[in-house]
């Protein structure tokens, strides 16, 4: 009687047929974050600061001529990780900016092509270091500014916990177009245990489920904005204490009292012995990050 041995895993491997399951392609979709200037007819006010989004203009289908973020698809021979390098440096010819990977989207039918699942990564940038170009896959890319509000909350109290709904207005704007997503949150809790849901009840002119994807990280920028030094990644080398305020408000959609925003931000600059010239107002002192300062 011949005896039995136990397969090796070699063995199991060469006989193992992966058809047996479908398997999902995988992409990466960059929210790359920026903060631009407005346009300021009086020189001697200092100009206004808008969080922006990068998003490219599709030229083939899906969604030909829609607007979304720029990514692709993972190549076998890398992570994920890879990919979002990669993408960011053809799309902003930048190799070390903040790189974060915030969520993996992977709904069924959120990409008419086939299954594919996406893991979305925020970038921050100083936009100064870059210019901008679309890719093969665009026509056309640019800054878009961002802005994220509440409009409408109700809770409803059950049994074991509540039900939270908040309706907010995502609203992308360029010079040339204007488009509005609506979506609603939706924050069940019972007992200990909750969870969050979020849909596009109107979705605007962006492609696939971009819009949620860039609410998401606008939600992760503000959260983390408070306890963390993300805002530095947006700042130039050189900055002034009400410029780096003025990023603060703008993330934060909100108007920060000048001595509390500068005792919390005291140990995280240090002063140079620059000043700003040219501008039309009273000239201001320089300060950069301090020296070991981590962008966690």
């Amino acid at each position: 009687m011949q005896s039995s041995r136990e397969q090796t895993e070699a063995e199991f491997l060469k006989s193992y047929d992966a058809s047996r399951y479908e398997r999902p392609s995988v992409a990466v979709d960059m929210v790359i974050f920026t903060i631009l200037d407005r346009p300021q007819p009086n020189y001697r006010k200092l100009p206004e600061k808008d969080l922006c989004v990068l998003l490219i203009k599709r030229g083939g289908h899906p969604f030909k001529d829609h607007w979304a973020l720029p990514g692709g698809f993972v190549q076998p021979t890398e992570s994920p990780d890879q990919a979002a390098v990669r993408e960011l440096a053809e799309e902003t010819g930048l190799e070390n900016a903040y790189l974060e990977q915030l969520y993996t989207w992977g709904d069924p039918g959120r990409d008419p092509r086939t299954w594919v699942i996406s893991c979305s990564y925020m970038a921050l940038i100083d936009a100064s270091r870059i210019k901008l170009a679309a890719g093969d896959d665009a026509v056309d890319a640019r800054w878009f500014r961002v802005s994220k509000k509440l409009k409408q909350e109700k809770r409803k109290l059950t049994r074991n916990g509540s039900v939270l709904k908040q309706k907010y207005s995502l609203l992308l704007s360029s010079e040339e177009l204007t488009t509005e997503t609506q979506l609603e949150k939706t924050i069940t809790k019972h007992g200990r245990r909750q969870t969050e849901e979020e849909q596009i009840l109107v979705p605007g002119e962006l492609a696939f489920d971009h819009a949620r994807m860039i609410s998401y990280a606008v939600d992760r920028l503000r959260n983390k904005i408070d306890y963390t030094d993300l805002a530095f990644n947006l700042m130039p080398e050189y900055f002034t204490l009400t410029q780096l305020q003025q990023v603060y408000e703008t993330i934060l959609d909100c108007e920060l009292l000048k001595a509390n925003f500068r005792r919390k931000i005291e140990n995280k600059v240090v002063e140079t012995d620059s000043f700003t010239a040219g501008d039309g107002y009273r000239p201001s002192q320089l300060f950069k990050r301090s020296v070991g300062l981590q962008y966690s």
